[in-house]
């Protein structure tokens, strides 16, 4: 992404890409070798290894460099591992997770994406997103962007990479055990609005466009493109989709044949192709062959390597730039080894270091928050972050949902739960009762959805999903 507009990438997003060179018949094999990309990473990982502070640290107050963890898992470098000195006290992980789980992160003033953006870097750094501290949730703070009035969005809608970050987030970051997160219900929303701002040109900028025959009408950007496509892969969305094809067509038209840039509103760049083939990656599409080599021989992974300094391995944000750029360095990587926007972490190679970190239980007396959706079976779906102050280290089923008809953000996620007190089976939420086979179900953290009952015992970070039907 451009670094000329450094506030956008708080927000994630950058504007429109304009026109491109077009395509002939492409040659048959990529050009960027195993080698090369292996001699890639491996400097673009110690490039980035340089960025970390004194502290351990890579993120703090305002714009920072957290994106590094999304790179580093992508190229195979476990966040426990990097250390400053040596000193694994210090290792980024923890200082992360630490920053993570403070009451004053992000900032007085938050907006959804801070919480997307933490969630795909916890993530990769081996954080469960949901279980950063006893107080932390970060999937519970992406749901409280849920907009009732026009479900499918997170955030104002007028702000649509809040959208399809969400689908980035939430679709990509899975459980500690690789399964999905969240109910597909939640994920189809977002499919459903991400499609309806697709551009009559096969792309996607940082803007609402649904319901706006101007907006669809105007050009699409490199960058949102990427971050479009990979929002609907990671949702669950084929590459053979029709609007992964058309948004394919797009970026070839935007290829630049004598290099293999894409042609960017900044001009080529390297954060606009790095993001663009992270979209390809997170499709399993490949960015070397086909539609992505060019009459000249050229493919965009040509490109992002023709921009690395070696062997210092920082990337420079434009071909003529005489220093390498931190954000660019961190998309640059990301893309050239083969990641999405965010990665399952690597396991560690420090002695004894766990894979993930995550808190273990609820602290009683501690307030934190639960991830909560309500499916009526009709089409009528409720998302909400519920907050509650446990007892114990764990909590029920039926806590829960007592707290949620009070406590929940956006507020109406629950409204009524039958029965209101002690044990046994729920038979209605919302008013909406039990009728022969279709009953309430609930599912926590992507199990198979089994009766609900008000003692089922909720752990700490339990994503829960309440289903009525068969």
């Amino acid at each position: 992404m451009s670094r000329s507009l450094t506030s956008r990438r708080v927000a994630l997003a950058v504007p429109a890409a304009l026109g491109a060179l077009a395509l002939t018949v492409p040659p048959a094999a990529a050009t960027s070798t195993p080698a090369q990309i292996a001699t890639s990473k491996t400097n673009g990982v110690a490039y980035l290894k340089s960025l970390q502070a004194a502290d351990g640290s890579y993120a703090g107050a305002g714009l920072s460099n957290e994106w590094v963890f999304s790179a580093f898992a992508a190229a195979g470098t476990a966040a426990v591992d990097v250390t400053p000195g040596g000193d694994a006290t210090k290792n980024a992980r923890t200082v992360y997770r630490n920053l993570l789980a403070t009451a004053g992160w992000p900032s007085a003033s938050p907006v959804v994406t801070d919480y997307e953006r933490g969630t795909l870097n916890a993530y990769a750094a081996g954080v469960d997103p949901a279980r950063v501290s006893a107080s932390r949730n970060l999937i519970a703070d992406i749901y409280s962007y849920w907009q009732t009035a026009e479900a499918g969005y997170f955030g104002p809608s007028a702000n649509y990479n809040g959208t399809v970050f969400a689908a980035l987030a939430l679709g990509g970051a899975r459980t500690q055990a690789g399964g999905q997160r969240v109910p597909q219900a939640l994920l189809d929303a977002m499919i459903t609005r991400i499609r309806a701002n697709q551009h009559n040109d096969g792309g996607w900028n940082y803007s609402k466009a649904e319901g706006n025959p101007a907006q669809l009408a105007a050009a699409s950007d490199i960058d949102m493109t990427g971050a479009s496509m990979a929002a609907l892969c990671a949702s669950g969305v084929p590459n053979t989709d029709t609007d992964i094809s058309q948004a394919k067509a797009f970026l070839k038209s935007k290829l630049v044949s004598n290099s293999g840039a894409f042609n960017a509103m900044f001009g080529a760049n390297t954060d606009s192709n790095g993001w663009a083939v992270s979209g390809l990656n997170a499709c399993g599409i490949n960015p070397q062959t086909g539609d992505f080599l060019t009459s000249m021989g050229k493919t965009p992974v040509d490109f992002l390597i023709a921009q690395q300094f070696n062997p210092g391995g920082g990337f420079r944000y434009l071909p003529g730039d005489t220093s390498p750029s931190a954000y660019a360095s961190i998309d640059g990587l990301r893309a050239v080894a083969g990641g999405g926007f965010t990665t399952a972490p690597p396991a560690p190679v420090t002695a004894g270091a766990p894979r993930w970190a995550a808190q273990s239980t609820f602290t009683a007396g501690t307030a934190t928050t639960l991830a909560v959706t309500v499916d009526d079976g009709a089409g009528g779906l409720k998302v909400c972050s519920v907050a509650f102050t446990p007892t114990g280290t764990t909590t029920t089923l039926g806590d829960v949902l007592t707290a949620a008809t009070t406590a929940a953000t956006p507020a109406g996620c629950v409204t009524s739960v039958t029965p209101s007190s002690g044990t046994g089976t729920v038979t209605a939420v919302n008013g909406k009762a039990n009728s022969g086979t279709s009953t309430w179900k609930v599912s926590v953290d992507g199990t198979a959805f089994a009766g609900a009952a008000r003692n089922k015992v909720i752990d700490v970070g339990d994503t829960i999903a309440l289903r009525w039907g068969v």
